[in-house]
This record gives C-alpha cells, structure tokens and sequence, in this order.
C-alpha cells in the first residue's frame, strides 16, 4: 500500500519495508503524542478518520463512477439511525410490545449491527439509484441534493404518530462498541498505562480506515473499476463496448452507500447520540470538498483532503484568536468569524492552483518524474 502513497518505493521493496515499518509506528504513537496536547485533539483525529471512511464511499461515486451525488450523506445517516435503533433501548422504551420480547431493549451485538446497517445503506443506494439512471450533470446533483434532505426531513419527523426516530431530540444512550466483550467506550489499563476510550475507537476506526483503502485500491484495479471509470470517461463509449451501464451505476451507489453506512454506525457508537442536526446538506459539501480538493479518483489524494478538511478548521477554531492577540494586541474579528474567513480562503487558492486537487491521480502515460513514457523510449 505504501507504494500507491509514495510511487519512487515501487523499485526498492527493502525501503518501501522500511517506510511501512516507520509509518505504523507513528500511526501507533499518534494518539499519545496527540493526546499530551489534549484529548481533544485525539477526538478530532478520530472525526478524520469517519471523514477518510465517508470520502472513500464517496469517490467510489464520484471519483471513480463520475456521478455527482450531492446527498451522499442520508447514507451516513441511515447506517447512524440503523445502529442507534438497535443499540439502545429507544424502541423498547416506545414500544410495549417490543419491551415484553426485550426486557433490557434490544442492544444488539456490532457484528450484527454492522452488516445491518451497510446492507441498509447500500438498499437506500440502490433506491436513490434507479430514478437516476438517465440523469447526468446538473440534474442529477440536484436529484441526489433532494434525496439527502428527505432523509433528514423523515428523520426529523418521524416520532409521530409513532415515535421511531425521537424527531428533532434525537436517540442517546447509545452502546458503545464491544468486541468479543471488550468495550472500547470505556477506559482500559494495559501493562499499567491507563489507556482512554478515545483511544481505542482511534485504533478501531483506524483498522477499518485501513481495509477500506485496500479494498479501493483493489476494487479501482477489477474490471468493475475499469467500467466505472470508462463510463466516467463517455458514457456511450462504455455502452458500446459493452459495458451494463445501468448496473455499473447502481453498484457504484451501492458500494458507495456501504462506505457511509458503516462510517454512520461508527459515528453513533462513538458519540453515544445522534440527532438529524448531524446529517445537514453541509456535512454532504464538506465531504464532496475533500474528494475534490484531495484529488478525484486518487486514493491517497482522497485521503489527504480528508484529513486536511476534517483537521483544518480544528486547528483554526484553537489558533485564530492567539495569533490576533500575538499581531495585533486584540482581537480585530471574531475568532469563529475568522477561522471560517481563512478556512474559505483557502479552498479557493487551492481551487485556484490546483483545480485537479491537492494530489490528483497522475496522468496515464507519464511516469511519476513527469516525463512521459514515449519521451523516455525515445531516449
């Protein structure tokens, strides 16, 4: 995996070693040495993680299928309401009948959970699929934009006249996530270092962040990949080679659902409390920004504008005020103001200078150095 990160280790296996040594060390470390500025700190590497996994499903859609989906975050949202609804006592709680069959409320087990809700994701991307199918540009954008916010309208309205969802309150009292009985929400002493919950989610999300990488890098090399990108390219080009257009798309949201409806259950078992205020149309632009910005169709750009987005703004909420007193003695702006200000800023000099992203896929024929391959033969 190194290599598709840092392409000039493809000729010396014992240096990409090494380098993959090297980076699992620090991914290691990475929260204690975060940690010793804050545990907040750690919590927002955590959110990073949840964004890396959320604009992973999304360039499957986006990078590799070429489908603008501006909704992309009802999946995000059905995978959260999946495993709050059945890990918690929210429907027992509502439903008498429910509480006779369980009297503790449902909290069922994550292996459970977890497929339920990828599976529930990926039905929701199936569905938002077939009404689209003929639509491209503009109005698929905009189709996709409708159906992210009837999901979050449904969520938000759905507690009469039964209570499902618990509207605008939201569910809390959500389990956090146990693995073969070990409970990563709370706080664990392994060889005397007491090490928090936030912690373990840190290496859980992780993990998963990790296998979903290899699995795009796989699926992006299948001849499923190649079909998504051929239709990207021209639509009727890949019709007329043969290519099942339809099912290619559908599979694309599907696949791309499942991405976000296991970030989805993730992110209520790490917050312990979900509302449909969390799944606003400004969680979807933020996602598609750090597919754009990062690089589309590119892995590691994907995963670099993720981090970049999700960290960025952090940084600014807890540095825009200092750095005002430090110039200029007082604060001239509002340190919220400000850090949304320069944060804006800078996606526009990004977009400026780099309209293929931060680190966009490099183009076919021309070897990492830059020179192409014709040009070297030719030498």
């Amino acid at each position: 995996m190194i290599q598709l990160f840092f392409p000039q280790f493809k000729d010396s296996p014992r240096a990409a070693l090494i380098a993959t040594v090297l980076l699992a060390i620090t991914l290691a470390i990475l929260p204690f040495v975060a940690g010793a500025a804050g545990n907040a700190w750690v919590r927002i590497i955590d959110f990073a993680l949840l964004y890396i996994l959320l604009a992973l499903g999304l360039n499957i859609v986006i990078g590799f299928a070429g489908l603008l989906d501006l909704g992309y975050i009802a999946f995000y949202a059905v995978g959260a309401y999946m495993y709050a609804l059945l890990a918690s006592s929210h429907l027992t709680d509502n439903f008498p009948a429910l509480a006779q069959l369980f009297p503790d409320g449902f909290h069922s087990s994550i292996w459970l959970v977890i497929p339920l809700g990828a599976g529930l994701a990926a039905l929701a991307g199936v569905l938002l699929g077939f009404p689209v199918l003929r639509l491209r540009g503009d109005y698929l954008a905009i189709v996709t934009l409708g159906f992210g916010e009837i999901i979050r309208i449904f969520m938000l309205n759905l507690n009469a006249p039964v209570n499902i969802t618990n509207g605008p309150q939201g569910i809390n009292m959500i389990d956090s996530v146990k693995i073969l009985g070990f409970d990563l929400g709370r706080s664990h002493e392994i060889f005397g270092i007491v090490i928090p919950s936030l912690y373990w989610y840190y290496y859980l999300f992780l993990g998963l962040v990790i296998l979903s990488i290899l699995f795009c890098i796989r699926l992006q090399n299948s001849r499923i990949g190649r079909a998504w990108m051929a239709l990207r390219e021209d639509e009727i080009a890949a019709k007329a080679m043969g290519i099942n257009t339809r099912n290619i798309k559908l599979l694309a949201f599907a696949m791309g659902a499942t991405f976000g409806g296991v970030a989805g259950a993730m992110f209520a078992a790490f917050q312990g409390f979900i509302s449909p205020e969390s799944f606003s149309l400004h969680e979807s632009i933020i996602v598609l920004a750090m597919v754009v910005l990062g690089g589309m169709g590119h892995i590691p750009g994907v995963v670099l504008g993720a981090i970049l987005l999700a960290g960025f703004p952090e940084f600014l909420r807890h540095t825009a005020g200092p750095v005002q007193d430090f110039l200029f003695g007082k604060e001239l702006i509002a340190p919220e103001i400000l850090r949304m200000l320069v944060y804006g800023l800078a996606m526009v000099l990004v977009m400026l200078y780099r309209p293929k992203g931060l680190w966009p896929a490099p183009e076919h024929g021309v070897n990492p150095v830059g020179k192409s391959a014709d040009a070297g033969a030719r030498v």
